[in-house]
């Protein structure tokens, strides 16, 4: 059995479904994102795990227990918010250490576990400031100190890192990864940042129109997405009409109109795909070679970004431009390939 599990859960507000029937599994000790554009139901999914708002349909259990009567307030679960909601007149001690004076722990106990939590977000020596003396990365980690010292069995994360500029945020990234390593806590993380998603997560729930697209590894999505809004999703990509020609001996072929005809790996080809279907070919803008043979084009535009330059190229036939990245030629004319092992096969809805 998942150690959280969601089995058909559907939510309204009295209209159109904001989650609907979702499946989730999740294992102890996961890292797991749900990554979706705002409005895709994943914020109210998790607000349903926490217990702020109840299921229309469907069973959330966690370790073995049905979480659906249970108050937020006891379910072995605690959340970070992007606001980071720590109490301003508290200082970072009297923050993190909130949460246990309700369980009434000994003075000794209570310092204990709040110290080894500074510690662990790297805090120490921090504990008397005040709230409003801290940095953006500060009071995010005094955030996660005070959600973490309970021990929750799942810490839910809603854009924890939304607030933060660039560089913090990355910075951060790296943090977080840490220290769920460190706590060995089932983190569920909502965000719309495809590259947080990727870079923190041992697995990834695309979600859209309240429906989960497709649940699989961070690598998974990104070089086997299941339909076309999944790899669109997930980074830069290109896509080709093409119709399946044939289908024997683990490989597919196709005919890519201006690619000629290919064949494919099967296993770069979405599940649902049968012979004679019309499909979208796929390829990812560093998955494209440039020189020697392939189809002749025209750079129109090219962005220099240190060891590498992101380019857009013209090819006749086609309207939509090209998206490469990789070492652009010096004049204007070049030569793509595409590797028929990095095309990737998907429905055209």
């Amino acid at each position: 059995m998942s150690f959280l599990a969601v089995s058909k859960v559907s939510k309204s507000f009295g209209g159109p479904a904001i989650v609907d029937a979702v499946d989730l599994s999740v294992e102890r000790g996961a890292f797991f994102a749900l990554l979706g554009p705002s409005g895709c139901g994943k914020t109210t999914l998790l607000r349903m795990i926490a217990g702020f708002e109840t299921p229309d349909s469907g069973t959330i259990t966690i370790d073995g227990a049905v979480m659906n009567a249970v108050p937020p307030n006891l379910r072995p679960t605690n959340m970070v918010f992007q606001s980071y909601a720590i109490f301003p007149h508290l200082n970072v001690f009297d923050n993190i250490a909130y949460g246990l004076r309700k369980l009434r722990l000994p003075g000794d106990e209570l310092r204990r576990r709040v110290e080894a939590m500074l510690a662990t977000v790297r805090l120490e020596g921090l504990g008397g400031r005040a709230a409003d003396q801290l940095s953006g990365g500060q009071r995010q980690r005094v955030a996660l100190a005070r959600a973490l010292v309970r021990q929750p069995k799942v810490l839910l994360l809603d854009e924890p890192l939304g607030a933060l500029d660039k560089r913090l945020r990355e910075t951060m990234q790296i943090e977080l990864r840490a220290i769920q390593r460190k706590v060995g806590i089932t983190f569920l993380l909502v965000t719309h940042d495809q590259e947080e998603a990727l870079s923190l997560s041992d697995r990834v729930a695309v979600m859209s129109g309240g429906r989960i697209l497709q649940i699989a590894s961070p690598r998974e999505l990104y070089e086997r997405p299941n339909c076309r809004e999944v790899a669109d999703f997930i980074g830069e990509i290109n896509f080709f009409h093409a119709t399946v020609k044939g289908m024997s001996d683990g490989n597919v072929t196709v005919n890519a109109g201006l690619l000629g005809i290919v064949t494919l790996p099967s296993a770069n080809v979405a599940p649902s795909i049968t012979a004679g279907d019309h499909i979208l070919l796929a390829i990812r803008p560093e998955h494209i070679r440039v020189g020697g043979q392939g189809v002749a084009g025209e750079i129109v535009t090219a962005t220099f970004l240190g060891e590498r330059s992101h380019f857009h190229v013209k090819i006749a036939g086609r309207t939509e431009l090209v998206a490469v990245s990789g070492q652009a030629p010096s004049g204007k004319d070049v030569m793509l390939a595409f590797p028929a092992e990095k095309l990737i096969a998907v429905p055209t809805l």
